[in-house]
C-alpha cells in the first residue's frame, strides 16, 4: 500500500518502522461545540486506515487527540459563560467513541 509522505512529499510504500506493529497518532475534533462532518471526516478516514492495518495483520496501537485550547473554544466560552476547560469537556462528551471496535 502507497502512502502519501508529507515529510517528502511523495507517495511511497508503506514500511512500519517496527516489523508487525502500527503506531498511529491522528488529530481529532476541535471541541468548541458539537460534532459536525468536518470533525467526522478524520474519525472516518484514519478509522478506515486502522481497520485496514489490523485486517492486514498489523498490531496497531491508535491514539487520537482533542484540541481543548483553542481561539475557538476561548470564544466559546465567553458566549455560555463557562470557562474553556468547561466548554471543553462538555463537548468532548458528545463525542462517542468505542475503542473495542
Amino acid at each position: 500500500m502507497k502512502l502519501y509522505n508529507t515529510l517528502t512529499k511523495r507517495k511511497e510504500e508503506f514500511i512500519p518502522i517496527e516489523p508487525g506493529h502500527v503506531h498511529m497518532y491522528v488529530c481529532g475534533p476541535t471541541v468548541y461545540n458539537f460534532i459536525h462532518l468536518g470533525n467526522a471526516r478524520p474519525f472516518t478516514v484514519f478509522d478506515v486506515l486502522r481497520r485496514y492495518f489490523i485486517y492486514k495483520g498489523y498490531d496497531v496501537k491508535y491514539v487520537q487527540n482533542f484540541t481543548d485550547v483553542d481561539d475557538k473554544i476561548i470564544k466559546r466560552s465567553i458566549e455560555e459563560g463557562i470557562t474553556a476547560k468547561e466548554v471543553s469537556e462538555k463537548y468532548i462528551a458528545e463525542v462517542k467513541i468505542d475503542k473495542n471496535t
